[in-house]
């Protein structure tokens, strides 16, 4: 087999044979497809940096308007729409200077009502945002949070021209309607509206952000000297880690911008994760002795990992590094590298990275048990899966359980545990977040997965206006359709108790 380094090498002389970051920057759809489709209408990420800046003083305005008076800023998304007002409410909060921010991105009936309880109608601004407008969580968000509120709070939504969800904000005159520019798919969204208002709102520095953005752009850009570009030095790793079967990227980022990894993973999972390949994102595990590791992880780490690194190249592990240093500016930088990065990375695995098209099935399919009025879903043993499993493969542990818990270390730990026993790259996703994610790379990417489901009692409803059932129910329908989805597609996957999974780290 070919070597890392000799594979990168090939990768770096296909892309600039191919004049791939020129056309990337002119916005050349040809690069993946021929197709313009869900290509050519997916690249304002990289114009909508400089537009943003361009109107942040207005914006900033507007933004502060509506913070006026309140303590809590609820931004109810999924996806693109989510995980990157995440990584700024979980890595800057001891530097906002605005409310309190919270993502609500799961129907945990638990989760939701600690939302309720934390957030006081009559102090709390309430996000909604989708590029569509239609996602049944978000949409379901809403309804809760319009009757919970009942006239006492304040409304806005960020989303595309001309969504639904405009319609709706204008037909209830919510205070604000953020309107996006349509070309930029969720995962690419986050120097757009959809990152920038929430930051914004909780007093984060968004000028920081877009100015580290403006940096990536130049440094990643076409007139860089392609030895010099850090964009294309990842992207030339993440395709030879997958042509040389290291296709577990496991990124170590430094504590203070961990949470990146969350938006990093989405990002990778759903732009690469199709047609049976493409590279498996590790985030958020605690990096082990080089021996716990089989031969398929390729390591990302911050530069400061300097002996961590030298332990594992050591050990015949490839790594590169990616510096990660916790300030809005480098994030604004990481997110254009990350962006860039993934897209030529694409280009040399043959993959489009701006669809996604295995995620509809699920949502399909949450659909079909929630028409059936739910689904009784057999338990299997744990030790039934992980008796399948192979070298090389990826184990998925998909927990549609309440991210706020405070025994989720539990799980952590299991998740630990477990790599250590069977050498093998175990991810964590949390649903239905991960349905937005990862989700694609579970049913579209390479086959050599394990997909282990547990989902927690919800042994108090939270009704949803507007529906049938409430929110316990469809997070139940959202578990059963995932799970039904992968065996049709024959992928090794299997509903576990979660006492099962978690006597693991005991």
């Amino acid at each position: 087999m070919t070597s890392f380094t000799d594979a990168r090498a090939e990768v770096l002389v296909d892309l600039v044979q191919r004049d791939a970051v020129r056309r990337l920057f002119a916005g050349d759809h040809t690069l993946w497809s021929d197709d313009p489709a869900e290509v050519a209408d997916r690249l304002g990420w990289i114009p909508v940096v400089a537009e943003v800046q361009a109107d942040l003083t207005a914006l900033t305005a507007r933004c502060e308007g509506l913070a006026a008076g309140v303590e809590h800023v609820v931004v109810m998304g999924m996806g693109g729409s989510s995980l990157f007002p995440e990584v700024l409410a979980r890595s800057f909060a001891h530097l906002n200077r605005g409310p309190d921010l919270h993502v609500l991105d799961t129907t945990d009936p638990a989760s939701i009502a600690r939302v309720a309880s934390a957030c006081p109608p009559e102090r709390t601004l309430y996000l909604a945002a989708s590029k569509s407008g239609s996602t049944i969580e978000t949409r379901s968000h809403l309804e809760w949070a319009w009757g919970e509120a009942q006239h006492q709070g304040r409304f806005a939504v960020i989303t595309d021209p001309g969504s639904e969800l405009a319609q709706l904000a204008r037909d209830r005159d919510f205070a604000e309607v953020f309107e996006n520019r349509s070309d930029i798919g969720g995962r690419y969204s986050a120097l757009s509206l959809f990152g920038i208002v929430p930051a914004l709102l909780a007093g984060v520095d968004a000028a920081a952000l877009l100015a580290g953005g403006l940096d990536g752009l130049a440094e990643c850009g076409p007139e860089v000297e392609p030895a010099d570009n850090p964009a294309l030095g990842l992207a030339t790793a993440l395709a030879a880690g997958v042509r040389t079967g290291h296709d577990k990227a496991t990124f170590g980022l430094q504590a203070g911008l961990a949470t990146f990894g969350l938006w990093l993973e989405q990002l990778l999972a759903e732009s690469l994760g199709k047609d049976g390949t493409g590279v498996v994102p590790i985030v958020g595990e605690p990096i082990g002795l080089p021996d716990a590791y089989g031969d398929d992880r390729l390591f990302v780490l911050d530069p400061h990992s300097v002996d961590l690194g030298g332990r594992l190249e050591a050990a015949g592990h490839p790594v590169v590094t990616l510096p990660s240093d916790p300030a809005p500016r480098t994030l604004g930088r990481l997110v254009v590298l990350a962006e860039v990065a993934t897209a030529l990375t694409g280009v040399a695995l043959g993959v489009q990275p701006f669809d996604q098209p295995d995620v509809a099935a699920a949502k399909a399919a949450t659909e079909e048990v929630l028409a059936e009025g739910g689904a009784n879903v057999e338990m299997q043993p744990l030790d039934d899966l992980l008796a399948q499993l192979q070298p090389d493969d990826h184990l998925a542990l998909q927990a549609f359980v309440d991210p706020g818990d405070l025994d989720l270390a539990g799980l952590e730990a299991a998740r630990v545990q477990l790599r250590d026993q069977h050498r093998v790259a175990v991810s964590l996703g949390y649903g239905p977040r991960f349905l937005h994610s990862t989700g694609q790379l579970h049913k579209g990417g390479p086959k050599a997965i394990v997909c282990v489901q547990v989902v927690g009692d919800d042994p108090v409803e939270i009704p949803i206006p507007g529906r049938a059932f409430g929110f316990g129910h469809l997070k139940q329908a959202q578990a059963a359709g995932d799970l039904r989805t992968l065996q049709a597609r024959g992928i090794r996957a299997g509903r576990v108790a979660l006492t099962d999974l978690l006597e693991v780290a005991r």
